[in-house]
């Protein structure tokens, strides 16, 4: 690549427009970099160095703006450490005295009087009312998901929470995330262990004890996903990934057998059960805690 066009872009951190290349460089050199695939196009007349994050496509929209644009709803989330979905979009707030136009990856919305807060040298929503705000656009086990983990974040308190929800009266899903609030946990450590205690409250267990710690058989400390400890009673989440191999299966077996030796029943269950069986797998706890309330 050309010294100068390098240098342009290590300046402005990756970015720049098609007229600032084209002023240090040949219309062919700057099109041979394309062809090259060193150069990627991530809006309209701006064009990035290497792989478009989501960092740099930002960096790209400030420099089509002229200023920092600042970011809500899933984009914040990530920014906060906090983001549960994922999505592909990059949500923006209209700079003012500007015009941004939603483009495919692009989400421009106006959120008048919503708190802003300075991270990671960009404007976002603050974290609660970010948080709020995405929860209200999920189904209930993922709104719990995305506040459970706004709590673990640290970013949050539950009353920050709750002073979100009451600014944000009125406005569509905001009903249900009031109803999800109390049972809110930083303690939860993925958004599949939110949505598997939903179902167990749901469907009307007792609320479980989480990352409940035992000392098992083997005399190791073993941390349990849900608890029931007066009934030692436990699930544990396994992810995608579970006995992936014949090693993990035996590996699992033996810390089984392990909490066995001190008394526990522990009931695994995976993403399936959650997501399509989840009358099924609470029927089992629940049988397990009347099992071990009548012995």
């Amino acid at each position: 690549m050309d010294a100068a066009v390098q240098q342009l872009f290590d300046r402005q951190g990756g970015v720049a427009t098609s007229g600032q290349i084209l002023a240090v460089t040949s219309r062919y050199e700057f099109e041979a970099v394309i062809k090259r695939t060193a150069v990627e196009r991530i809006w309209h007349g701006v064009y990035c160095l290497g792989e478009p994050t989501d960092e740099l496509r930002l960096r790209g929209l400030d420099l089509s703006c002229g200023t920092t644009v600042a970011v809500c709803l899933g984009t914040a989330a990530a920014l906060h450490g906090f983001d549960t979905e994922q999505p592909g979009d990059l949500h923006v707030l209209n700079p003012h005295g500007h015009q941004l136009r939603p483009v495919d990856g692009l989400v421009v919305h106006r959120r008048d009087g919503a708190p802003l807060v300075s991270a990671a040298d960009r404007w976002a929503t603050a974290p609660a009312w970010t948080a709020v705000e995405v929860a209200r656009g999920l189904r209930r086990p993922r709104a719990l998901a995305t506040l459970d983990a706004a709590l673990r974040s640290g970013t949050v308190s539950r009353g920050r929470l709750w002073r979100a929800a009451i600014e944000q009266a009125g406005r569509r899903g905001i009903v249900a995330v009031r109803d999800l609030l109390p049972l809110a946990d930083p303690r939860a450590e993925s958004p599949m262990e939110s949505e598997a205690r939903l179902a167990m409250i749901d469907g009307g267990l007792p609320l479980p004890e989480l990352q409940f710690e035992v000392i098992d058989g083997n005399g190791e400390l073993r941390r349990l996903d849900f608890a029931w400890p007066d009934h030692r009673v436990a699930v544990e989440y396994d992810g995608l990934d579970w006995h992936s191999d014949t090693e993990a299966m035996r590996a699992d077996r033996r810390r089984q057998a392990a909490l066995m030796d001190v008394g526990w029943v522990v009931i695994p269950i995976v993403f399936d059960d959650v997501r399509h069986r989840a009358w099924d797998f609470v029927a089992r706890i629940d049988q397990q805690l009347r099992h071990a309330r009548a012995a």
